[in-house]
């Protein structure tokens, strides 16, 4: 949905992944303009050939270098929701702020953390709405299912290494 809004307004979107497959799902399934894979490509260099007019939203849940590239190409008055920061996670001690964390201000950017939580009241209405996506066909989405309580604890370490695609879901039974 957000490549389709990008799109209307006249804006490209471009997706950050870990493999040539996600970003292969991100621009042939989701609609993205463009992908770069961060673990094979400079993600700097990449967001200037794909983004030469810089940068007005991001949407981020990494954190990390990936985020640091993407804070040294945003344009003044732009957006950051934080979402997330699974870059750092599984940090042993303490992790350094964005290394040009200056430009935020510099830039006016509008940061704004957010917990799904904080927005429970609109439930019932983003129910209705992705409905009425999904229905169309405006969300695509994919979910990986494991088998087995017993692969819980290696399904869990798929999300930190990069092995899934889409949601990741544990099938303890079989559905009846």
């Amino acid at each position: 949905m957000v490549g389709q809004i990008a799109k209307i307004h006249g804006c490209r979107v471009v997706g950050i992944a870990g493999s040539t497959d996600k970003c292969r799902w991100l621009t042939d399934v989701a609609g993205f303009d463009a992908a770069i894979d961060y673990k094979s490509e400079d993600v700097g260099a990449a967001l200037d050939r794909h983004c030469p007019a810089g940068i007005d939203i991001n949407f981020e849940n990494v954190g990390g270098p990936v985020m640091d590239s993407v804070i040294a190409r945003l344009n003044d008055f732009s957006r950051m929701p934080l979402c997330g920061l699974i870059s750092v996670y599984n940090a042993t001690k303490p992790v350094p702020g964005p290394f040009n964390f200056g430009n935020l201000l510099m830039r006016r950017t509008l940061l704004k953390g957010f917990i799904v939580l904080d927005y429970l009241d609109r439930f019932p209405a983003g129910m209705r709405a992705m409905a009425d996506w999904l229905a169309a066909g405006k969300i695509k989405f994919e979910t990986d299912i494991v088998h087995g309580l017993e692969i819980a604890p290696a399904a869990l370490d798929r999300l930190f290494s990069g092995k899934n695609l889409g949601k990741l879901l544990v099938q303890v039974s079989d559905p009846p």
